[in-house]
Formats: C-alpha cells, sequence, structure tokens
C-alpha cells in the first residue's frame, strides 16, 4: 500500500467501525495458505529505490567496483542478521526460509551475478547501479527464456529468476541507500495487505503477531507462498485492486482456503468468517492425528502414500505428513546454483544424509531430468549440455536421452545412488522413457557400474536396488506392456502425460484452459499403464498433481493405483479421503468415469459442484 502505516490505535479498530461505515466489498485471488484471519488492515510501505542509469569515465571503474563491493558486503551482513533471526520462528518455517536465505548468500559470493556486474563496470563503463539492475534482469530473462513443457518446470524457473532479481533489488537498495520494508509497528492480530511481498519480507513476518496476508501480486508457487504456507499464514495473493480500495485500520477477511478477501465484511459475514475459523482449527487437529493412522480403506485396502522432495528443507515437513518414503525425489537441485557439476562423492553424502534421514523407508531416486527448458549453468560450463536453447525443449534433448549420451555424468550419479543404498532401501527411476532400447541401455549401465562398484568394494545394497521409469508420454502410456517387461516398476507423471497428450503447456494462458487431467484420452493411458503393470504384478504409482487432490484419491484407487506421492502437506487429506473410501464402491465409481466421452460430464462426476447454500 502507497500509504504510511498509522500507529497500532488507529491500525485495531473495534470490529463496528468496519462493519458500519462503508458497504462491504469481496475481492476474489489466488488461495496461498490455508485458514481464515479477521483483523484490521496494516500497510508496510517501501520507498522506490531511484536508480539513475549512468555511464563513467574508464578513471572511474575502481571507485565503482569499490561501491560495488561495498554494497555486496553489506547485503551479506543484512542476510546473516535476517537469518540469526530465524531462530524466533517455528522450526518447520525456519527448514523451509534457511535454504533460501543461503541461496542469496551463494549469490553475492563469487557468482555469475557478481562476475557480470563487475564485468559491466570494467567493460561496459557503466555505474555500479547500472550494472547491477543490466546483469539482474539479462539473468532473470536468460533463465525464463524458454516456456518450460510443464508447470513443475516453469515454477522452478521462475523462483530462480526471482531469486535472481531479489539480490539485484538488494544490492541496488544498499548502493542507492534506499530503506527496506519494514514492520515494526506491525500490531498483533493485524492482517498485511500490499501491492507486494517478497521473500525477504516474508523471513520477517512473526506468525505469532500476523493474522493473514493479502497482496495484488503473488502466485502459488513463488517463494513467498512457499514461506507464508511454511509460517501457517492464512494468504490470499494475487488480489487484483485490494490495496487500492483498503485502508489501514480497516476490518479485512481473507480466507486462504477459498481464496476470497472480504472488506469491509458486515455483522453477518463476520459471525460466518468466526465459524470458519473455529471450523477450521478443528480440522487441522483433526488432519494432525491422521499422521499416526495408517493409510487404509473402510475394507481393509492398503494403500502407499509417499511425498515428492525438491529440497532437503522439506525433509521435516515429509516426516511431520506421516509420508512412508519418498515417492520421487527430483535430484535437479544438486546440479543448480552451481558452477561446477557434482562429482560421485559430493552426490553420494546428499542422497545418504536423506536415506538414513527416512530411517528405513524407501526413497525413490529419479536420475538428472535435464531438459533444454532448465537452466543449469554447470552442466552448460562442464559441455555437457548445448549452450544454445532447444526451440522446442518438450521434444527435445532432455531426461534419459541426454544422460545416455553423457554416460560419465549418468554412471557418476548411479554410483552414487548404489553406494547410498548401504544406508536404506532405494529405487532409482529413469525419467522421460519412450523406447523399450532406451530401457535396456540404461540397464546395461546401470549393472555395469554395480560391478565396477563390487570391484571396487564399496558399500552397497545386497540386491540390486529396483530400477524403473516414468510413464509420462502418450508413447510410453501405450507401449507400457512392453516397457512393463524391461522395468521393475512404473511412476506415472499426470502432469507431463497431460501436457503430451493434449499438446498443452498450462502455463500458457492462452491455452491453459486446455490442460486437463480428467480429460478421457488422459484417464485412459493412465488405466492401460496402470492395468499393464497389475497383469505382471509390478508396482506402479502415480506422482502427478492428481496424486495430490483427495477429489481424484476414489477414482484412481478403482482404476487399481494403491501406492500414490505428493507434496507433503496434501497427504493428510489424501488419507482422510483413503481411509472413508470402500475399493468396491471405487471400482464401480471408475467403471462409471471410463464409460464417458465428455470431459465435462467426467468433471461433474468426479468433482461435482457444491449444493447451493440454505
Amino acid at each position: 500500500m502507497n500509504r504510511t502505516s498509522p500507529p497500532e490505535a488507529e491500525v485495531e479498530p473495534p470490529p463496528e467501525r468496519g462493519v458500519a461505515e462503508r458497504p462491504e466489498r469481496r475481492f476474489t485471488g489466488i488461495a496461498v495458505s490455508p485458514g481464515v484471519a479477521i483483523g484490521a488492515v496494516f500497510g508496510a510501505v517501501e520507498p522506490p529505490a531511484i536508480v539513475n542509469r549512468a555511464r563513467i569515465h574508464a578513471a572511474d571503474i575502481a571507485a565503482e567496483t569499490s561501491r560495488l563491493e561495498a554494497a555486496i558486503a553489506q547485503s551479506r551482513k543484512q542476510l546473516l542478521k535476517l537469518r540469526a533471526r530465524l531462530a524466533v520462528l517455528p522450526e518447520d518455517s525456519q527448514a523451509e526460509i534457511a535454504p533460501l536465505l543461503d541461496a542469496y548468500l551463494a549469490m553475492i559470493g563469487p557468482s555469475r551475478l557478481v562476475r557480470g556486474a563487475r564485468r559491466r563496470i570494467a567493460e561496459g563503463l557503466v555505474s555500479a547501479e547500472t550494472a547491477v539492475l543490466d546483469e539482474s534482469e539479462a539473468i532473470a530473462e536468460a533463465i525464463m527464456a524458454v516456456a518450460p513443457p510443464g508447470d513443475d518446470d516453469r515454477a522452478g524457473r521462475r523462483r530462480r529468476a526471482d531469486e535472481v532479481r531479489e539480490i539485484g533489488r538488494r544490492l541496488l537498495r544498499n548502493l542507492t541507500r534506499s530503506p527496506f520494508r519494514s514492520f515494526a509497528a506491525l500490531p498483533a492480530g493485524a492482517v498485511l495487505v500490499a501491492e507486494f511481498l517478497r521473500p525477504a519480507d516474508a523471513a520477517l513476518l512473526d506468525p505469532a503477531r500476523l493474522a493473514g496476508v493479502a497482496t495484488e501480486e503473488g502466485g502459488a508457487d513463488g517463494h513467498t507462498a512457499v514461506m507464508l504456507r511454511a509460517l501457517g499464514v492464512p494468504t490470499v495473493l494475487g488480489v487484483a485492486g485490494l490495496s487500492e480500495a483498503a485502508r489501514p485500520g480497516d476490518i479485512i477477511v481473507v480466507d486462504g482456503t477459498a481464496g476470497s478477501v472480504i472488506l469491509h465484511p458486515t455483522a453477518a459475514t463476520l459471525a460466518h468468517a468466526r465459524k470458519l475459523v473455529t471450523a477450521f482449527a478443528r480440522e487441522q487437529q483433526r488432519l494432525g492425528k491422521l499422521r499416526r493412522l495408517p493409510a487404509v480403506t473402510e475394507d481393509g485396502e492398503q494403500v502407499e502414500l509417499q511425498a515428492n522432495f525438491e529440497l532437503p528443507a522439506e525433509l521435516p515437513l515429509i516426516a511431520q505428513a506421516g509420508a512412508a518414503g519418498i515417492g520421487l525425489l527430483r535430484s535437479e537441485f544438486l546440479f543448480m546454483n552451481r558452477e561446477t557439476v557434482p562429482d560421485e562423492d559430493a552426490q553420494y553424502e546428499t542422497y545418504r544424509s536423506v536415506v538414513e534421514a527416512m530411517a528405513g523407508d524407501p526413497v525413490t531416486i529419479r536420475v538428472l531430468d535435464w531438459g533444454g527448458e532448465k537452466d543449469i549453468e554447470a552442466l552448460q560450463t562442464a559441455n555437457l549440455v548445448p549452450v544454445v536453447t532447444d526451440p522446442n525443449p518438450a521434444l527435445g534433448l532432455r531426461g534419459l536421452r541426454m544422460l545416455l549420451r553423457q554416460e560419465d555424468l549418468f554412471e557418476d550419479q548411479l554410483a552414487a545412488i548404489l553406494r547410498a543404498s548401504a544406508h536404506g532401501p532405494v529405487r532409482v527411476l529413469l525419467p522421460m522413457v519412450t523406447t523399450v532400447a532406451e530401457v535396456r541401455e540404461a540397464r546395461e549401465i546401470y549393472e555395469r557400474v554395480a560391478r565396477r562398484l563390487r570391484r571396487r568394494g564399496e558399500r552397497m545394497a545386497e540386491k540390486l536396488p529396483p530400477l524403473g521409469i516414468m510413464i509420462e508420454t502418450p508413447g510410453a502410456a501405450l507401449s507400457a506392456d512392453a516397457l512393463a517387461l524391461e522395468s521393475d516398476f512404473f511412476a506415472i507423471g499426470t502432469n507431463d502425460l497431460t501436457m503430451y497428450t493434449l499438446a498443452v503447456d498450462r502455463a500458457d494462458s492462452e491455452v491453459s484452459h486446455l490442460y486437463d487431467p480428467l480429460h478421457p484420452a488422459v484417464l485412459r493411458l493412465v488405466q492401460f499403464a496402470t492395468e499393464a503393470a497389475l497383469r505382471l504384478r509390478m508396482p506402479v504409482s502415480v506422482c502427478g498433481e492428481m496424486a495430490a487432490n483427495p477429489r481424484l484419491t476414489k477414482l484412481l484407487l478403482g482404476l487399481g493405483l494403491r501406492s500414490f506421492s505428493m507434496n507433503a502437506a496434501a497427504i493428510p487429506r489424501v488419507k482422510q479421503a483413503v481411509r472413508d473410501a470402500k475399493i468396491d464402491d471405487c471400482a464401480r465409481f471408475a467403471r462409471k468415469v471410463m464409460e464417458q466421452s465428455d470431459p465435462a460430464a467426467i468433471q461433474l462426476l468426479v468433482m461435482p459442484p457444491p449444493p447451493p447454500a440454505g
């Protein structure tokens, strides 16, 4: 909000003031962190940093470089202070936020951003501000240059681009001596309303004092959203027009479950919101008790609920969710934000720490799923992948195709995983498989690496860990019968499978409405692959977003799936859906769904609209 925050007495008026003065206004946005908040609006302003682009003389290079170094030192001091402050936050929040601050610290070290800014000063003869602004924006634009094929990839690229811009912003504020946003005057029970909120801002928030957050900008996939979820603060982002309409002290209701914001609520609206607050608290208590309960249907069918894993910071959340292991460890994090490719020993140490932390629960490690849309500078620096961007990365050199061309890279990763298997049960997952020949070639390499490790005397599991494949293209799904003969297990990636089947990138606003995992073609491919695995009594799981939606659990169980991998936060609700289900009912329901050919009819069957109120 572009207004000065009022004193505390004005920020916390009695509810009647907000009810009586102005008519109720309702807004919709993106539901980011569940729960309902009722409180008075608080706005924290951030004066804009005025950056004057300027050229310099050669004689000024040393002075401008010195200014840049001073801004880097100041930024490092601020980030270290911010990291030390995490001790007052909940343990879950510390685990989520600390790695981001570590990434920020790394970016003001000997990083691409810092090297590029220094080079622009020396070679381009520009001021430190100009160099930082141009270099950070150039890197961010390069990261986002190619639209990725799936939402997971696009979200990761957007987060990395935002990280670069955030560090550039911090350096610019220190160069121009512009003040940062302050939350020192935030009163207890207030709702923060702003045009935008950055991750570093979120790290300053005290969840014990803050009731909720609503902003005009932002989305569900960014670092800010991740951190607010970790803080457990009801949040709605992307609320158009809110910061202009809200005034400090106005009463506001933020529903982070429904994605709605109500300004100047009526007495009836407030009464209903209070009931929602109570209901949500009871629901959280109930879901918390599910952690120790088994994922078993009403008629005794055991279902395996595992967690997806993208960053080490997620380990505490996985443990608290009651996951029965890690069903998909995306190993790309090991290769990102670094200048060199991690060697076998470095990868082994990371895999070992994860396997040991899971204390006997299985860990499925997907080998590097690089594609032309993923910005992994270390691979390009080592000349392992093309520097030139692939014009159609979804259909180009990616996943297993790339690894089979770079056998040394593939073998190092397989060796690290096999060594980690000495510390607990692991499985190896191959991404972007389309042909039987690819699986056979990969297995030959896998077994060759295992033989070499045994000759070296390395410890590893006595029995070779299972080698499975991702089913994420129509070609893989339709040849599942043949692929099942060459694989030890299937993991169905419904995000990419939907994208490839419908030729839709849901990150593209022009066609995102066509992205539909309940399209009959997608469901038939899931069914075909599942049945191919079950005929051979081979394990099969689903690890896309369909697995995390409790409204789809009944359908997936009816199709024969008994293993699901999802983000850790989704496990309790999916477990509840499992415990409420009966397999015979699920099978009958799935048959009814699969008889349909109209996507709209399937949508109505699987996710019917709620009954009208009253």
